[in-house]
């Protein structure tokens, strides 16, 4: 399947260009494509994903990646999808997110095939004198105007600064056309303008026959009709200190079975034959989730690898079964982020004193004494019957936690002074 057909199936275009003569040109050539991101955090989360799977497809059809890391244009402030101007960020914090984000960049796409640059590089060389004569001149306000990156904000108000962003994201397109061979940029629907505005300077730079040519992808929007990529507890991000492993394949086991066959084909590489029998699976078995742990395993596996995977797959089971006991303390850590916690002194007592006085789970000794005949409470996945049993907080977890469960399901997250 041509890359175009194949992006086509997957839902991932929203708008290109010229469709049939890009599609001639990949069938033809290993082209050179770029999407750029500007450093305004120290890490992407899953809705920055979006272009960057296009790209890797790309590059898995034996295309040329570039990605822009843009160290000039991030100093200036992208006006896309924003109703209010950004906050300029400092050098340092600028050069901190660059190296961040050109690591994360590297998980993701290899050291083979693929560049990453930074516009600064090139941008930082022109005088204001340069820029007005040899890019300005070429840039008409009216049209400019009208681009919906700028129309949106005319009302609220925009700088000049913000205003002119995509003059600086067109010359880029240019520059990568002439130093890197790229002939393709990719981005999400609310760079459509940039992107246009960027082949407009290269056939007026270059020539009407340059053949340049840009793709947008569809803004993502779940079944209940929110925003793809945003939960209660906030974004889900690639940083595994930010959004834990575990955490971030729970994401992607708790889809919506009506979302679950379209992420399917944006977020992994399986083939057509495979999504159609998860689909099928959905719609015959939805009870068993099977497409929902496949999606977990594959995107889980892209970011974090074979090792974040299975550090992700073993809390899981762990929690599932109850027996917790064999997790590292850091494993802990990720597995009861969200559950309900108390601190503690690191001293021996009672279980039935410390269930009640010290952590306060037990609303009484006489409902903590019951509990623990029964076989309701269990402690670091060991169920206690004892109500005579001593509890040591520093017996775990590099005496660091306790975990107590009550019942089949409620856990508490006991930290030790």
């Amino acid at each position: 399947m041509n890359i175009i057909d194949e992006l086509e199936w997957r839902g991932a275009i929203n708008q290109t260009t010229d469709k049939e003569a890009l599609k001639e040109l990949t069938e033809n050539k290993n082209i050179g494509l770029y999407c750029g991101t500007d450093p305004t955090g120290d890490s992407l989360h899953i809705g920055h994903l979006i272009p960057f799977m296009i790209l890797k497809r790309f590059q898995l059809a034996g295309h040329h990646p570039v990605i822009i890391i843009g160290g000039g244009t991030g100093a200036i402030g992208d006006p896309s999808g924003r109703k209010t101007e950004r906050t300029l960020q400092t050098e340092s914090q600028l050069e901190h997110n660059k190296k961040a984000l050109t690591e994360q960049m590297k998980k993701l796409f290899g050291t083979e095939n693929f560049t990453i640059v930074d516009n600064y590089t090139w941008l930082k060389n022109f005088t204001m004198i340069d820029f007005l004569r040899d890019f300005g001149k070429l840039f008409n306000v009216n049209t400019m105007l009208n681009k919906e990156v700028v129309a949106s904000r005319l009302d609220s108000g925009i700088s000049f600064t913000e205003f002119t962003y995509q003059i600086l994201q067109a010359v880029d397109f240019l520059h990568l056309y002439q130093n890197n061979s790229v002939q393709l940029e990719i981005g999400g629907s609310d760079q459509w303008g940039n992107i246009t505005a960027g082949i407009d300077l290269i056939h007026k730079v270059e020539g009407p026959d340059a053949k340049v040519y840009g793709l947008t992808i569809p803004l993502m929007i779940k079944a209940d009709g929110t925003k793809f990529g945003k939960t209660a507890g906030g974004a889900i991000w690639l940083d595994p200190k930010k959004t834990s492993p575990y955490e971030f394949y729970q994401f992607w086991i708790n889809q919506d079975d009506r979302d679950v066959v379209k992420y399917l084909k944006y977020f992994t590489f399986l083939s057509k034959d495979e999504i159609d029998e998860l689909a099928e699976k959905v719609q015959k078995e939805p009870w068993k989730r099977e497409a929902q742990r496949r999606l977990a395993e594959e995107v889980t596996k892209f970011v974090h690898g074979e090792e974040g995977l299975a550090e992700a797959q073993r809390i899981t089971k762990a929690l599932f079964s109850g027996d917790v006991a064999d997790l590292t303390t850091e494993e802990i850590e990720q597995a009861f982020k969200d559950v309900p916690s108390v601190e503690v002194a690191n001293e021996k007592k009672n279980i039935i004193l410390w269930l009640v006085d010290d952590t306060k789970i037990e609303p009484s000794r006489r409902q903590a004494r019951q509990d623990v005949e029964n076989g309701a409470i269990h402690i670091n996945g060991e169920k206690v019957t004892d109500v005579d049993a001593e509890i040591d907080p520093s017996s775990h977890f590099d005496g660091k936690f306790v975990i107590v469960r009550r019942g089949k399901k409620r856990y508490f997250l006991v930290r030790v002074k």
